[in-house]
């Protein structure tokens, strides 16, 4: 299946770009804040990052790869990183936490099957697109 990942291509291309992430760590789009969401061009650049799940810090480039492991693998992975933020800790029912899980993972799944194997992304408040085109193989 199809992941996004951390990565360090195209990184500089624009002046606003930085990376505190491990490349090759599995990524999720992170929470943005109020002054992102405005997009004023004041707020923190949380609008334009997706998240880490390994190191819980962020980067504004990720690369669509072929991923091994299994749903239930990366099901796991997102919820280990989500409880280890607190943000799983709403007091919901096992259910609900499952569900929440399940939809961030289902997230990024539909956004990484979108594009070929290769391909580097951006993410500017919900919205995500093309920095480098796959390459030919």
């Amino acid at each position: 299946m199809r992941v996004l990942v951390a990565t360090e291509r195209t990184q500089g291309d624009r002046e606003d770009d930085y990376s505190w992430t491990i490349p090759g760590e599995l990524v999720m789009f992170g929470v943005i804040c109020a002054s992102d969401l405005r997009g004023t061009g004041r707020g923190c650049g949380c609008g334009r990052a997706f998240a880490g799940l390994h190191s819980e810090r962020a980067t504004t480039t990720a690369q669509v790869v072929e991923w091994e492991g299994s749903l239930d693998d990366l099901v796991l992975a997102f919820r280990d990183s989500l409880a280890r933020g607190g943000w799983l800790d709403f007091g919901g029912t096992p259910e609900e936490v499952h569900g929440i899980v399940v939809e961030t993972v289902m997230e990024m799944l539909l956004v990484a099957d979108r594009y070929p194997v290769g391909t580097v992304l951006g993410t500017n408040r919900g919205e995500q697109y093309v920095r480098q085109q796959a390459e030919a193989r």
